[in-house]
């Protein structure tokens, strides 16, 4: 894994992660990234689509977008893997602080409307 490649898109804002349907079709979504040692996690719902691809199956492409999923950047192919309970806690812990007073907004919300179980971490290694 190339740490350079995972530290810039670890310090991005957002990080657009392209998974397959069965039938191959990409689907390329926007999500929150931190960093996780050399690798990249993110957080989602537990139900979401994109978790239900990657546990089809696991190569994604990740690379640098806006807000609005628009990618800023070159992607690189990547595995993603639906992370345990512990390590989801962790996430929320590093998307709290990375992203201050909104992350913990949003964390908050997603508790009230799902519980603890409801959402997952995703760690994605390039």
């Amino acid at each position: 894994m190339d740490d350079g490649t995972a530290a810039e898109l670890g310090a991005g804002k957002y990080l657009l992660v392209t998974s397959y349907r069965r039938n191959g079709t990409p689907v390329a979504t926007p999500v929150w990234v931190v960093r996780d040692g050399e690798a990249l996690g993110v957080w989602t719902s537990a139900d979401s689509w994109k978790v239900k691809r990657i546990r089809n199956r696991a190569d994604v492409l990740v690379g640098p977008c806006d807000l609005r999923g628009n990618s800023t950047g070159d992607q690189v192919p990547a595995t993603a893997e639906i992370c345990d309970a512990a390590t989801t806690a962790r996430y929320r812990k590093l998307i709290a602080r990375k992203y201050g007073l909104t992350g913990r907004l949003t964390l908050f919300g997603s508790r009230l409307r799902r519980g603890a179980d409801g959402t997952v971490g995703i760690r994605i290694t390039l």
